[in-house]
């Protein structure tokens, strides 16, 4: 298609010029060989190329395979795959770590080329099933990225429904010789892909999806798979279905720690391990207002001196510091005075010891946030277009108290921040 941001049918507003967002995007589009003062091509650059992509996952199978990738002449741009299903709100995860990430992925010299998997929506039954409000929901995950600085240049946005349909003989081809070679029980355990229980009752819709999402790797000629954990069974299976018809080249798997189906950072409540749609003070959103977001964390659960499953220091570690690459605290002299943390095993040590206080870090935590976050709303704010946008997501995303009892949302009824109350459907 013409423009890769474009729904079929659909237009995309253009990207707000926010000052923050710019400076990410600049930061962004480093080429390869400015990464080391030699060419691109020498050894130092390819470290450089090879440690910001390992930055980027906890796991990746195998490193040794990236580095050979990385040193390849005759592919001197990876391909790397990423993918989503547009289904309601965007979790400030899925928001500014994406961003994060496909900047450091381009720094790298990588091309990336982001999946917006509206059929796969549609099968694992989001948005009631409809395709065209599913397609409306992923333009409008698509203009949060672009107004939280992703750097577009080296990315392409595809959409599912028509590049299958533009090649269906070579896609359909694929998904049926995969699906030929695994048994259903082995693909029925990749079904956490979709956020499902291997033990849960699917659709037979549900059981073909990870043969179509195996087959997209393929499809999308993709070097490097740079998921969520939750998605490493289905890349698993990629690699495995490369041994059945030996091919050498396998996809390397960059699997990092915010989960697509469910994120992994922890809710804002004690005990809470990860942020819920269904519970709005749980998780900060990408449209949250400056308030919504001073309130949310003040309510946070950080209990002094406890590092492990505490949700504020997640935050700062997985958002924060990727972002601002260092943590400034504004305090009273009696209380230890104002301190820049340059790197987060400074500041657990500094937490753990009790020099660092909870009251020290939740203002910290809610200014930094409200940064990072103030282009997007400006964004939706003051571009007429956007803001239409948001308005139609805001009109048709279900509010569901039950299985059986949900109402369409009124936007002169609830407030948008009343949605994440619901399952969307």
């Amino acid at each position: 298609m013409d423009d890769p941001s474009l729904a079929p049918g659909a237009e995309v507003a253009a990207a707000a010029a926010a000052s923050t967002a710019a400076e990410v995007t600049a930061a962004a589009s480093v080429e390869p060989s400015q990464l080391a003062p030699d060419a691109s091509s020498s050894a130092n650059a390819e470290d450089e190329r090879f440690a910001l992509l390992m930055s980027i996952g906890e796991e990746c199978i195998q490193t040794n395979e990236l580095s050979l990738l990385l040193q390849n002449k005759e592919k001197p741009s990876p391909i790397c795959y990423d993918g989503f299903e547009p289904s309601g709100r965007m979790h400030i995860a899925q928001g500014i770590v994406k961003t994060i990430n496909v900047n450091k992925m381009i720094r790298a010299g990588c091309r990336v080329k982001i999946w917006i998997a509206d059929w796969f929506a549609q099968l694992n039954n989001k948005m009631g099933g409809d395709l065209k409000k599913i397609q409306t929901v992923g333009r409008y995950m698509i203009e949060i990225w672009k107004a939280a600085g992703m750097n577009l240049d080296g990315v392409e946005f595809l959409w599912s429904s028509e590049e299958i349909n533009k090649r269906a003989d070579e896609y359909w081809t694929l998904v049926m010789d995969i699906a030929r070679r695994n048994k259903v029980k082995r693909i029925t355990r990749c079904c956490t892909i979709m956020g499902r229980a291997d033990n849960e009752e699917l659709t037979a819709a549900q059981i073909f999806y990870p043969c179509m999402q195996c087959a997209d790797i393929f499809f999308l000629e993709a070097d490097i798979c740079q998921l969520g954990m939750d998605q490493r069974k289905v890349n698993m299976l990629a690699r495995e279905y490369c041994d059945d018809i030996k091919r050498k080249d396998k996809p390397i798997i960059l699997s990092h720690h915010i989960l697509i189906c469910h994120y992994m950072l922890p809710g804002f409540k004690e005990g809470q391990e990860k942020m819920s749609k269904s519970d709005p003070s749980s998780a900060i959103f990408m449209e949250d207002d400056e308030a919504q977001v001073n309130l949310k964390i003040k309510q946070a659960f950080c209990p002094p001196n406890i590092v492990e499953g505490n949700p504020c220091l997640e935050y700062i570690k997985y958002i924060v510091f990727p972002w601002f690459e260092r943590f400034e605290v504004v305090r009273k002299e009696k209380n230890g005075g104002n301190t820049t943390f340059l790197s987060m095993d400074d500041l657990t040590a500094d937490y753990a010891s009790g020099a660092l206080h909870p009251a020290d870090v939740k203002p910290a935590l809610a200014k930094a946030i409200n940064e990072i976050l103030k282009p997007v709303r400006e964004h939706f704010n003051t571009n007429k277009e956007a803001k239409d946008l948001l308005n139609t997501v805001k009109s048709f995303i279900v509010l569901s108290k039950s299985v059986t009892a949900c109402e369409e949302f009124n936007p002169d009824i609830h407030s948008f921040a009343e949605i994440s109350m619901y399952d969307c459907r």
